[in-house]
């Protein structure tokens, strides 16, 4: 409630014209702070520390070197060239996501339960979605930066670490949503179809796919950006494209080439952003 500028000072307004909700804003920040305040010790979050001489002065210089980036030829050709290669990594990483986690989704909607059409679920389609789930929640539980090292390990340095990596954490990502979605969606036009003989993937494409094609693909976009990002840090570890470049930019203390990649970067995502617009439009 926006206080009485015309009030003379000192006096104290009417309670009618006092924000209500004040002592619960009060109460909710010092709870807040009374919960952040232990994690702050424990992380030893110290920001002051950058502020520091010797940590300062080289990040001054190193953030200096940024400006101008490094535009020949040349590295443009090379950061072109890894550009696509991360955009690659992450592109068929989803793909392969995508053939797992949409059959899995289905296996754990319960819209497209048979057994769950006259009441609780059978036993045995219950044991298979809770056992799905599980799956899923253990897709996504470990980050691909982990599921990358294993991969390094396995198939050596490249792109082929990195695809494998994002394909498994993003498979549990997916599947958990794209169930989610499905399960919030109006359940009466799927069953009608179930009730008349119609499988489960006939339900799906001609029920619930329709009224969720646009929250679906949106989000399906996002996850892309996310891979995007996903496969430049993975570069760190050895799984190729621009990341590994930037980590032996990093590591040179070359500036330009760091904030030439790091435009490159932010062109990515922005593209993620109009295509996930320009879908969301065309579904609407």
């Amino acid at each position: 409630m926006v206080s009485d500028l015309s009030a003379p000072p000192g006096k104290r307004l009417p309670s009618s014209r006092r924000d209500p909700a004040w002592h619960g804003r009060l109460a909710g920040a010092v709870v807040a702070l009374v919960l952040l305040w232990p994690m702050l010790v424990l992380t030893e979050f110290k920001p002051w520390l950058l502020l520091a001489p010797d940590a300062l002065k080289p990040a001054l210089r190193f953030l200096a070197d940024f400006a101008p980036p490094r535009w020949d030829a040349e590295f443009l050709a090379l950061v072109a060239r890894e550009t696509w290669r991360t955009v690659a990594i992450a592109t068929a990483g989803l793909t392969l996501a995508l053939v797992a986690a949409v059959p899995l989704a289905l296996l754990s909607v319960r819209v497209l339960s048979l057994s769950a059409l006259t009441g609780p679920m059978a036993p045995l389609p219950a044991l298979v979605r809770l056992l799905v789930r599980w799956l899923l929640v253990v897709l996504r539980s470990v980050p691909e930066l982990i599921w990358a090292l294993v991969f390094v390990r396995v198939v050596g340095l490249g792109p082929t670490a990195g695809v494998l990596a994002i394909a498994l954490t993003f498979t549990g990502m997916l599947g958990k949503v794209y169930a989610e979605i499905l399960d919030s969606a109006e359940p009466h036009a799927a069953a009608s179809l179930l009730r008349n003989g119609s499988g489960r993937l006939q339900a799906f494409l001609y029920a619930l796919l329709p009224q969720n094609a646009a929250e679906l693909t949106s989000y399906t976009v996002y996850r892309w950006e996310c891979a995007i990002r996903s496969s430049a840090v993975l570069g760190f570890v050895g799984a190729g494209g621009l990341g590994q470049q930037m980590d032996a930019s990093m590591k040179m203390f070359q500036g330009a080439e760091v904030a030439t990649m790091l435009l490159v970067f932010m062109a990515l995502v922005w593209l993620a952003d109009r295509i996930s617009a320009g879908l969301r439009q065309r579904l609407a």
